[in-house]
């Protein structure tokens, strides 16, 4: 991914963050910093949790003064040639959204199970809150600075996916400008899903949740 990344953008500026994997996966990044200049390594220990690790991310690039913030996997299941449809719409929108279900269903070789999951859980987040998305759960997006500064991130409540509809439902309802950019996301070919029952109770809990909030005016 970093070979990829340095070919198609060579002047993006990459932040990994790794929560202690077994994998060696920080010693593969130092090894690439002596190379590339733009290429950074945020190392935390044990598992801190999805959202906990968006949100240092973002504040060291709010700290940097970066202008956007692009989120991706790191596997492939996202395509890094697509960056500049993400980073186009900055400017004109806060939030650009990597849609799997935009204009039809396009995901790669996931059992229908995992698909199902996916599908209606965006369906659920959008009856319950109002969010107008079609994926509210996917992490392949990009934040303009002005979104990522509107956030508290010290009351962000979701550690594990329903963070990803968190930060969504609140940028959107502060009134700023967000898009859907359709993408085709790729099942991986190596590493296990993070998935779980507690994963998928917590988001059916914090949609709840954050439509609360926003009832009792206190959506932070």
């Amino acid at each position: 991914m970093l070979e990829t990344l340095h070919h198609l953008h060579p002047v993006l500026n990459i932040l990994i963050i790794d929560d202690g994997s077994p994998d060696g996966t920080a010693q593969v990044i130092k090894n690439f910093q002596q190379q590339k200049n733009n290429l950074f390594l945020l190392e935390r220990t044990g598992k801190l949790g999805l959202g906990t690790a968006y949100i240092k991310g973002f504040r060291w690039a709010i700290e940097k003064g970066f202008e956007a913030v692009i989120t991706m996997d790191c596997d492939f299941s996202h395509d890094p040639a697509t960056i500049p449809q993400f980073t186009d719409k900055i400017g004109e929108y806060d939030l650009a959204i990597g849609s799997r279900y935009i204009g039809g269903i396009r995901i790669m070789n996931w059992p229908m199970q995992r698909l199902l999951l996916s599908f209606f859980a965006s369906i659920y987040a959008k009856v319950i809150t109002g969010i107008p998305f079609s994926d509210s759960t996917g992490g392949f997006n990009c934040y303009s600075r002005k979104a990522l500064l509107s956030l508290n991130l010290d009351k962000v409540f979701s550690i594990g996916y329903a963070f990803q509809i968190e930060l969504k439902y609140k940028i959107w309802s502060q009134g700023l400008p967000c898009v859907e950019v359709p993408i085709t996301f790729w099942e991986r070919t190596v590493g296990k899903s993070k998935m779980s029952r507690k994963i998928v109770v917590e988001a059916v809990i914090n949609v709840f949740r954050l439509r609360i909030k926003k009832i009792l005016g206190n959506l932070q």
